[in-house]
């Protein structure tokens, strides 16, 4: 799965999706970390984020990930200051959010079926 970042955004991406979120970095062959972007890794999902020029927030399509523990993550992400806005229906049975990276990007989180 794939979503844009503005070009040379690399670092808050990092700090969003890695320090936050807690996804792991996966390192770009040589040829492609020319072009900027990140690499992403967690929970069984891969995330690419691509550096655009033409950056456009992607405010309505969005990626969906199942999170282990859903409420230790939500109760960080709250204390960082990220804001969420919860789902009004269950997910499939489950508890779901949505939050925006620093970019504009909508992600949602889903809790993992107990």
């Amino acid at each position: 799965m794939q979503i844009a970042i503005p070009r040379g955004s690399e670092e808050r991406a990092r700090a969003f999706y890695v320090e936050l979120l807690g996804f792991d970095e996966v390192p770009k062959p040589p040829e492609l970390a020319v072009r900027g972007g990140v690499w992403l890794r967690g929970g069984g999902a891969n995330l690419h984020l691509g550096a655009d020029p033409d950056f456009r927030a992607a405010r309505k399509s969005h990626p969906a990930f199942v999170c282990a523990d859903y409420d230790a993550l939500l109760r960080h992400l709250s204390s960082r200051g990220v804001p969420i806005e919860r789902g009004e229906n269950l997910f499939e049975g489950n508890a779901h959010c949505y939050v925006t990276d620093p970019f504009g990007n909508r992600i949602e989180l889903i809790a993992e079926q107990e």
